[in-house]
C-alpha cells in the first residue's frame, strides 16, 4: 500500500452527520442563547471551515464559558440519541485497509466515545487510535499533536500517512506536519470550500470509491 497509516476525520468524511446531527443541535443552542440570530447550513459549514467551530462560538458569537458548556451539553444529548451512518463503501475500505496491515486513526472534533459507537453500529470495526474533542484546544486539530503522536507511537514518517478530511482544520494540521492530504469531496456542497480544496489539496476525491483507488493503487494497477 502507498500509505502505512490512514488518518480519517469523522464527521462528513466517514459519516454524514453535520446536516443530520451537528447543525440541528447547534440551532437548538442558538434558539436558547442567541434567539435573534439565524444561520443556514451553508453559513454553519463555512464557519466550521474557517475559522473553525471553536472560534465560531467564542469569537464570532461571543459565547461565555458557561454558554459553551451549555452548547456542549445540547450537542452531547443530540449525539447520544442520533447515530449517523457510514458513507456507502467506507466500511469496506476501512476493513480492507486494516486487514492488509494498515493503521487506521481518527482525528476529529467529535468525542471519542461517539466515534467508537458510530464504528460499532456501522459494522463493528474499530480504529487503532482516536483523537477526539476531549483532548482540549491545545491538542485537537488543527494543532499538530495528533499527527505527531501517531508518528511517534507507530514510528512513522510524514510520507507514511494520508490525512482525509472535508474541512480546513484537517488540511492545516496535515500541512503543518508535511503529511499528504485528501479532501473528502463527497460531502462538499459549498462552492467556495470546493474551490479552495481543489486548489490546495494533494488529492480532491469526489466519490468514496476514489479513496479506495488511491489507497490500493499499486496493488490494482
Amino acid at each position: 500500500m502507498k500509505y502505512k497509516c490512514l488518518v480519517l476525520d469523522h464527521d462528513d468524511t466517514v459519516v454524514k452527520s453535520t446536516p443530520e446531527i451537528h447543525f440541528p443541535s447547534f440551532l437548538k443552542t442558538l434558539e436558547k442563547l442567541r434567539p435573534e440570530l439565524k444561520m443556514t447550513l451553508e453559513e454553519f459549514m463555512l464557519y466550521c471551515f474557517e475559522p473553525g467551530f471553536n472560534k465560531l462560538c467564542f469569537e464570532v458569537l461571543g459565547f461565555s464559558e458557561e454558554e459553551m458548556a451549555y452548547q456542549l451539553q445540547v450537542w452531547e444529548d443530540y449525539v447520544n440519541t442520533h447515530v449517523p451512518v457510514f458513507y456507502e463503501g467506507m466500511r469496506e475500505i476501512i476493513a480492507r485497509y486494516k486487514a492488509e496491515g494498515g493503521i487506521v486513526c481518527v482525528v476529529s472534533h467529535s468525542s471519542s466515545s461517539a466515534i467508537r459507537r458510530d464504528y460499532k453500529e456501522n459494522g463493528g470495526i474499530q480504529p487503532d487510535r482516536i483523537f477526539g474533542w476531549e483532548l482540549g484546544e491545545e491538542k485537537r486539530k488543527p494543532q499538530p499533536y495528533p499527527l505527531q503522536e501517531i508518528m511517534r507511537t507507530y514510528k512513522l514518517l510524514p510520507s507514511d500517512l494520508l490525512m482525509v478530511d472535508d474541512l480546513k482544520p484537517g488540511y492545516d494540521m496535515a500541512r503543518s506536519c508535511q503529511v499528504d492530504f485528501a479532501c473528502a469531496g463527497w460531502s462538499q456542497s459549498v462552492p467556495s470550500i470546493i474551490e479552495y480544496m481543489h486548489k490546495n489539496c494533494d488529492y480532491y476525491l469526489e466519490e468514496v470509491k476514489e479513496l479506495e483507488k488511491l489507497l490500493f493503487k499499486k496493488e490494482e494497477e
